[in-house]
């Protein structure tokens, strides 16, 4: 498992101050070509790497992305901007990543595979078994019920910045139930809701 290996070549590259910047620059490769060599190692029969997509700048190589097999997770924007905003400022669609994550959806739509995997992070919470074992099922690998549940508490495949963002997941032992009733976002990041939901809407269209 790789968490996250663009984010400290983001926050050097964009400037940006998010939590735990500095550490977060001095402990991993913040060059392009080093990340992007690390990604392509060769590793176990399944290297599941978790990217955010705002991670990925436009200037950034995606070639990489043909050498794997590529879902997409995604999430109603209004969950996901509200999430966001107790954790960190908002300041555009980029800092959430509903643009990037648009622009690599289509990259690998019409480079590598008509048949894309969009996960949608709310239909797999109402039946995650049946849910999980669809993807598996697209992954062409084997369903475990191992899948299900976890130990509480960290992994060693977890970002240094888990002790900022990651409290529900660490306090968490399986798929926690989801709700269907969409929270209205503060005025203020209304533009960024009806961008993202566009896309989120599009994108949904594919979702197993």
């Amino acid at each position: 498992v790789y968490d996250e290996p663009f984010y400290s070549y983001y926050l050097k590259e964009t400037g940006l101050n998010h939590p735990m910047r500095d550490e977060i620059i001095n402990y991993y490769p913040t060059e392009e070509n080093e990340v992007i060599k690390k990604i392509l190692e060769d590793k176990k029969d399944i290297f599941y790497q978790k990217h955010m997509t705002h991670h990925i700048l436009e200037k950034t190589n995606i070639e990489w992305l043909e050498k794997g097999i590529n879902c997409f997770l995604i999430r109603h924007p209004s969950k996901v901007i509200n999430s966001y905003i107790k954790k960190n400022k908002l300041q555009s669609i980029t800092d959430i990543g509903f643009d990037q994550m648009f622009r690599l959806f289509n990259y690998v739509k019409r480079n590598i595979s008509k048949n894309i995997i969009v996960v949608n992070a709310d239909t797999l919470l109402e039946n995650p078994e049946i849910y999980i074992k669809k993807l598996c099922m697209n992954l062409k690998i084997d369903f475990s019920t191992k899948m299900m549940k976890w130990s509480k508490g960290v992994t060693k495949d977890f970002g240094i910045w888990h002790t900022h963002w990651y409290h529900d997941i660490t306090n968490s032992t399986e798929f926690s139930s989801t709700t269907k009733i969409i929270t209205n976002v503060p005025n203020e990041y209304k533009k960024i809701y009806r961008e993202s939901l566009r896309i989120y809407e599009h994108m949904n269209q594919f979702s197993i």
